[in-house]
C-alpha cells in the first residue's frame, strides 16, 4: 500500500484574547469570573431588618433544637450552691471597681469571701446548716443561719472564726508588700486589718457583739460605750448613728429577755469557756488593732 502523508489537524481559534484573560477578567478591568461582553448589574444592599431578622431567626432555631439542654443547664446553675455567691460578688468587684482600681476591688472583694468562711466553716464544726455566702456592694457580705446554734458558746465561735480566718489571710498581701513594695498590696493589707477589727465591734449583729454577749450583759454595754467614744473620732457620725440604732435595738431585746428560761439556757455555758472566749477577743483586738496601725499609710485607693 502507497503511504500517504498525514497531514496534521489545525485547531480552529475563536478567540483573539488569551483564555485565562477572558475567563478571569484580569486585564479587562471587569470582575473576575465575567467577560468583558457580560458585565453584572450592580447589587442592592438588603434592608437592615432582613438583616437583622436573619441572625435572629438562626438563633431562635438554635434555642428550639436545644430547648430541652438548655433548661437542664439553667437548672444545674440554680442548683449550685456557690452560684448566688459568684454572681453577688462579681457585682460587688464591679461595684467597687466604681470607686477604686479593679485589682484592688476585687483583692478586696476576696478578703470578705475568706472571712465569710471562717463563719461557714465553724458553723459546719457546730452542725449547723447555713448559706453559702452572698455580697452586697457597699455593705458587705453576709451568711444566713438555717438553724440557730445551741448556746451563746457556739454563737460566740461563729462570730470569732470570721475574723480569726480572714485575719489570717490578710498575712498574704501583707507578706506580698514586703516582698515586692507594691503599694497595692499595703493597701489590701490595711483594708483586711481595718475591716476584720471593724467586724470586732461590740454590737449585734457584728462578730464581736455575738461574742461579748457570750460574756455579761453588763460587760456588753460597758463594750457598747468604749465603742462609741473611741468611734466617735474615726468614723462619721451618720454610720455611728445608725450602728447604734441597729445594733442598740437587738442588744436592747436580749438584755430585757436574759431572764426568760430559754435566754438562761441559752447563756448556760461554763466560766472556763467565757474566760476563753474573753481572752481571744482582747488577743485578737489588740493585734489588729496594731497590725492595721502599721499597715496604715495615706493614699489614695482610687490609685491602686
Amino acid at each position: 500500500m502507497d503511504s500517504q502523508p498525514r497531514v496534521p489537524a489545525v485547531r480552529p481559534s475563536y478567540a483573539t484574547e488569551p483564555a485565562a484573560e477572558r475567563v478571569s477578567g484580569e486585564g479587562t478591568g471587569m470582575p473576575t469570573g465575567y467577560t468583558p461582553d457580560h458585565a453584572p448589574e450592580p447589587t442592592r444592599p438588603k434592608p437592615w431588618w432582613k438583616r437583622a431578622l436573619g441572625p435572629l431567626v438562626g438563633l431562635g432555631v438554635l434555642i428550639l433544637s436545644f430547648g430541652s439542654k438548655l433548661k437542664v443547664l439553667l437548672l444545674l446553675v440554680t442548683k449550685v450552691k456557690f452560684a448566688s455567691t459568684f454572681i453577688s460578688g462579681a457585682v460587688s468587684v464591679g461595684a467597687y471597681a466604681l470607686i477604686w482600681t479593679w485589682k484592688f476591688a476585687l483583692g478586696f472583694v476576696l478578703l470578705l469571701f475568706i472571712h465569710e468562711m471562717g463563719h461557714v466553716w465553724q458553723l459546719r464544726r457546730e452542725g449547723i446548716r447555713a448559706s453559702a455566702p452572698m455580697f452586697v456592694p457597699f455593705l458587705g457580705a453576709a451568711v444566713a443561719m438555717k438553724e440557730l446554734p445551741n448556746d451563746a458558746a457556739a454563737e460566740a465561735r461563729v462570730g470569732l472564726a470570721g475574723p480569726v480566718v480572714g485575719s489570717i489571710a490578710v498575712l498574704v498581701p501583707a507578706g506580698l508588700y514586703f516582698a515586692t513594695g507594691d503599694d497595692l498590696y499595703r493597701a489590701l493589707a490595711f483594708i483586711g486589718f481595718a475591716l476584720n477589727l471593724f467586724n470586732l465591734a461590740p454590737i449585734l449583729p457584728l462578730d464581736g457583739g455575738r461574742a461579748l454577749q457570750a460574756l455579761s450583759p453588763w460587760i456588753v454595754f460597758v463594750s457598747i460605750i468604749a465603742f462609741l467614744g473611741v468611734g466617735a473620732f474615726f468614723l462619721s457620725p451618720v454610720l455611728l448613728v445608725l450602728i447604734a440604732l441597729f445594733g442598740g435595738m437587738e442588744t436592747w431585746r436580749r438584755f430585757k429577755e436574759r431572764k426568760t428560761p430559754e435566754a438562761k439556757r441559752f447563756n448556760s455555758i461554763p466560766a472556763r469557756t467565757r474566760a476563753a472566749i474573753a481572752g481571744v477577743y482582747v488577743a485578737l483586738v489588740a493585734v489588729l488593732v496594731v497590725a492595721a496601725s502599721v499597715a496604715y499609710f495615706p493614699v489614695d485607693f482610687g490609685s491602686v
